[in-house]
């Protein structure tokens, strides 16, 4: 369907609003005598202006719109609204701009948090947290905005919402090296699921990647730790991912590569293991003498 006509159209009611912006006076001066009501007018219009660029995937144009109907909901005090347009704006930028797309969500999570809906400006910090891991790959901001997102969600009591964000910070934390934040996001996380009856399958896999962070620093700590979680959490012990773990530092303790990786080749024959698990794997085999880097 061609939308060449919508995007024309658009363009013109861009500019009839702009005249109508204009016309009203400034801002201040146009409060007065049906100012408020064009400049609400001109609002309406920039939003259909906006709509059409989107049906004619002029995503940039279509962003565009909807930042100027968010500056005059500004300016008439109309705080939701005004949210809600750069909410639509940041939609809009997120399909061409990813730079655009972030100081619009960022504009609207200001005006959620000043009220005080915290939940709504968590959910769009991880808005924000995926561009820079898919569109950016800036994964330092992106762990900033997954914590702040906890922090809010940690606020209005939403905890399985605040470890959804707190395992991806724990995830990217050990990928960056960063150990002793993952093992303690995980260790918190672990903790907290496993007096829970509907969460607590999924402790023994926490415990599990906390462990393997703490072999990676050294082999001493992951034998305390891995003590310490059997104590905390006593069906840890009888889980597939604790025997695995005592067996690769038994391995580890010998200086067996190639126990090592049998050991991991048999856990992986029934739970398949993800990219993170044989990434940090891999790091830990790579510190066995005589080690050829590979887990296969």
């Amino acid at each position: 369907m061609d939308n060449t006509g919508k995007e024309k159209e658009a363009v013109q009611l861009m500019a009839d609003a702009d005249k109508k912006v204009k016309s009203s006076g400034s801002f201040l001066g146009g409060m007065f005598g049906g100012g408020p009501h064009k400049v609400e007018e001109a609002c309406e219009m920039y939003c259909r202006a906006a709509n059409m660029f989107k049906m004619a995937k002029n995503w940039s144009a279509a962003g565009g719109a909807f930042c100027k109907a968010a500056r005059i909901h500004m300016q008439l005090q109309n705080k939701h609204d005004c949210a809600t347009s750069f909410i639509d704006a940041g939609n809009a930028f997120k399909k061409s701009d990813p730079n655009e797309a972030i100081k619009c969500l960022n504009a609207a999570i200001d005006i959620y948090t000043d009220m005080g809906r915290f939940t709504i400006a968590a959910k769009h910090h991880i808005n924000i947290a995926e561009i820079y891991e898919a569109e950016l790959v800036d994964i330092e901001k992106a762990i900033a905005h997954y914590e702040q997102a906890a922090d809010y969600y940690k606020g209005e009591e939403s905890n399985s919402s605040a470890n959804k964000c707190l395992l991806k910070v724990g995830a990217y934390s050990a990928q960056l090296e960063q150990y002793p934040k993952a093992i303690e996001i995980y260790e918190q996380v672990g903790a907290n699921t496993m007096d829970n009856p509907l969460l607590k399958y999924s402790a023994k896999e926490y415990f599990f990647k906390a462990s393997l962070c703490h072999f990676i620093v050294d082999e001493l700590n992951a034998k305390i730790a891995v003590e310490k979680y059997e104590e905390m959490f006593p069906a840890f012990s009888d889980s597939r991912e604790c025997k695995l773990l005592k067996k690769l530092l038994e391995a580890h303790e010998e200086q067996n590569c190639e126990a090592f990786t049998e050991a991991v080749k048999e856990f992986d024959s029934i739970s398949r293991l993800d990219q993170w698990h044989t990434t940090l794997l891999l790091r830990i085999k790579k510190s066995i003498q005589g080690d050829e880097g590979d887990l296969k």
